[in-house]
């Protein structure tokens, strides 16, 4: 009986060790791939991309709908001359399928910052939870809530948001 139990526990452990080697192979690859990005980069580009949320706010002001909002941050951004994607559907993977969810993300800059739009009254915890998912989904380092219905956008209407992706990076 000890045998068995002392087989089944290695198996175990082995099983586990092969999954966390195959995690990490995965964050390197995805790493390899990021290697021209820096957490300082990183950092400036979300400096830059709530900068121009702030301007358009400026003109705006609160009490719009998000796809306003959107196109708005969307102009401005590439008026910067940023790269950005919008409304893309985002990859869902089951059990080995590749699924047509219907799950969209707001912008996407530079191929590496998430950006998700709000105009709500509170920022609720499945909004970090949806822009947690996005950045997992997409392999993206760090992601930006931005609500749109505040009075002050750098104080009151910005969350940022990190992963392993972004913790992989190199400082500078």
């Amino acid at each position: 009986m000890c045998p068995y139990v002392f087989k089944k526990e290695t198996n175990t452990s082995s099983i586990f060790w092969r999954i966390q080697k195959v995690i990490v192979f995965s964050l390197l690859t995805k790493f390899h791939k990021m290697k021209h990005l820096t957490k300082k980069s990183l950092n400036d580009l979300c400096y830059q991309i709530i900068g121009a949320a702030i301007e358009v706010h400026k003109q705006l002001g609160p009490g719009l709908f998000e796809q306003v909002y959107e196109t708005c941050l969307e102009h401005e951004l590439l008026r910067r001359n940023f790269k950005v994607t919008r409304q893309k559907s985002v990859p869902i993977i089951y059990k080995g399928l590749s699924l047509d969810a219907n799950l969209r993300f707001d912008l996407l800059v530079e191929d590496c910052v998430v950006v998700e739009l709000k105009a709500v009254e509170t920022l609720h915890p499945i909004f970090e939870a949806q822009i947690m998912t996005y950045m997992r989904l997409l392999e993206k380092p760090k992601g930006i809530i931005l609500n749109f219905n505040c009075i002050n956008i750098y104080s009151q209407g910005q969350k940022t948001y990190v992963n392993e992706f972004y913790r992989m990076l190199p400082e500078e």
